[in-house]
C-alpha cells in the first residue's frame, strides 16, 4: 500500500514531448559573423507544447575548431540549405582532441509540419 498522498495529475495540463524527426546535414559554425569551421550535425526535434519546438544532438567538426568554438556564446550553425540555427554546447568541458560535442538548438528550427518522422531528414 502506497503512503503517497499527493494529488493526481490533471491530464488537461499534462505535457508530453513528441518526437518530430531528425534534422541532419552540413554547414558552417559561426560566431558573430566569423566562420569557425565546417560542421556536420544531427539533431532530434521535439514538440514540447503547441508552437514550441526544441532540438538537441551532436555537432561534428575538426577538433581544433571545435575547441575554439566550445563555450562561446552567440554561435550560429549556417546550414547548407540556408537555415540559421542558434546553438549552445551543453557540456561543461570538452575532452581533449574531441571532434564531437552535444548541442542544444535555441532558434531557427523548422515548423512542426516541416519535420519528417521515421528518421528521415527534415526538409
Amino acid at each position: 500500500m502506497s503512503s503517497w498522498k499527493g494529488t493526481p495529475l490533471d491530464s488537461s495540463r499534462e505535457t508530453l514531448m513528441r518526437h518530430l524527426g531528425v534534422l541532419k546535414g552540413s554547414g558552417s559554425l559561426e560566431c558573430e559573423g566569423k566562420s569557425l569551421g565546417r560542421a556536420d550535425y544531427e539533431f532530434d526535434g521535439y514538440l514540447v507544447r503547441p508552437g514550441e519546438i526544441v532540438a538537441s544532438g551532436e555537432v561534428h567538426m575538426d577538433a581544433v575548431a571545435l575547441a575554439e568554438a566550445f563555450g562561446r556564446a552567440n554561435l550560429v550553425l549556417r546550414t547548407e540549405d540556408g537555415r540559421l540555427l542558434s546553438i549552445r554546447f551543453s557540456g561543461k568541458r570538452l575532452p581533449a582532441e574531441s571532434a564531437v560535442a552535444h548541442a542544444d538548438v535555441r532558434e531557427g528550427l523548422p515548423d512542426e509540419k516541416e519535420w519528417r518522422r521515421s528518421g528521415q531528414d527534415a526538409q
